[in-house]
């Protein structure tokens, strides 16, 4: 059996510029750090991408792609040769900056048991939200007193992928 990354609900989080999955993939694949093995298969959620093919070419070769049985949105699950399985919250490519910094945060944060659109929901609420308090206010807190919001997260292993976006994108 493989094994899963983590106890968490996301072990990161996933900031595509486009809804072209053959593209985006082979980024994100060939950019994935060695220690998480070689991705060998993505199910993705049909309603965040335009049409996708089966297989997607990457450096190593290529990756199978398929749909999700079930809607889960936001969320592409990567399968490696080693059998790990990570599930990485997929972040709109029309988000603010603040917005998807904040959901890259919240995703790679270690304890989080919160599913991707409810994530993607309460940071899209927010159009402005400054990732140093947004999670813990006056209001109280999204996340459960006993977790770290996630601007103030200490190294864990989660996985985050954000490339630099153009001025004005």
């Amino acid at each position: 059996m493989g094994r899963t990354i983590g106890v968490d609900r996301l072990d990161g989080g996933w900031w595509p510029r486009s809804r072209d999955l053959a593209v985006e993939l082979a980024d994100l694949v060939d950019h994935l750090p060695r220690e998480y093995g070689r991705v060998v298969r993505a199910v993705f959620s049909p309603a965040d991408w335009d049409p996708a093919p089966r297989r997607v070419s990457v450096a190593g070769g290529q990756v199978k792609v398929s749909p999700f049985p079930r809607d889960d949105a936001h969320v592409v699950e990567l399968k490696t040769s080693d059998r790990t399985v990570l599930h990485l919250l997929v972040v709109p490519p029309g988000f603010s900056e603040d917005q998807g910094t904040e959901a890259l945060l919240a995703a790679a944060t270690a304890g989080n048991t919160h599913a991707a659109g409810d994530l993607l929901a309460v940071v899209s609420e927010h159009p402005d939200v400054d990732p140093a308090d947004h999670w813990k206010d006056a209001g109280g807190s999204w996340w459960d007193d006993s977790r770290p919001a996630p601007s103030f997260r200490s190294g864990d292993r989660s996985v985050t992928s954000r490339r630099r976006r153009p001025a004005g994108a």
